[in-house]
């Protein structure tokens, strides 16, 4: 009983180490785009947060356009300041859906 026990907790102790290392931070530079529109935002411009802003009231997701992958980012409200704009973008991803932890305006970015 003591092994099984013994290999259990063994197991368990692996698994959460491979969650861990699973969602270790990363950061990708991008343009804040929203989910209906994606890519045809890969360039920031003042025309592009206009649109973005209008469709995410309209019900779209933001969404990060990094070369040509889209990314669906979540929490929503850490990028609205950031409609249209390059940003870099610290945090987890999971699939397609980056969770960040931090936000800021990319360098030399608009």
């Amino acid at each position: 009983m003591k092994k099984r026990l013994s290999l259990l907790c063994l197991v368990l102790a692996f698994s959460a180490t491979m969650a861990l290392v699973a969602a270790e931070s990363q950061s990708w530079t991008g343009v804040v785009s929203d989910s209906m529109c994606g890519a045809k935002h890969s360039a920031a411009s003042d025309d592009a947060a206009a649109c973005v802003a209008k469709c995410v009231s309209g019900g779209a997701k933001y969404a990060l356009v990094v070369g040509d992958k889209v990314y669906q980012l979540s929490p929503q409200d850490k990028f609205k300041d950031f409609a249209g704009k390059s940003v870099k973008v610290t945090g987890a991803i999971d699939g397609e859906t980056i969770t960040a932890e931090t936000v800021e305006a990319a360098s030399g970015g608009q």
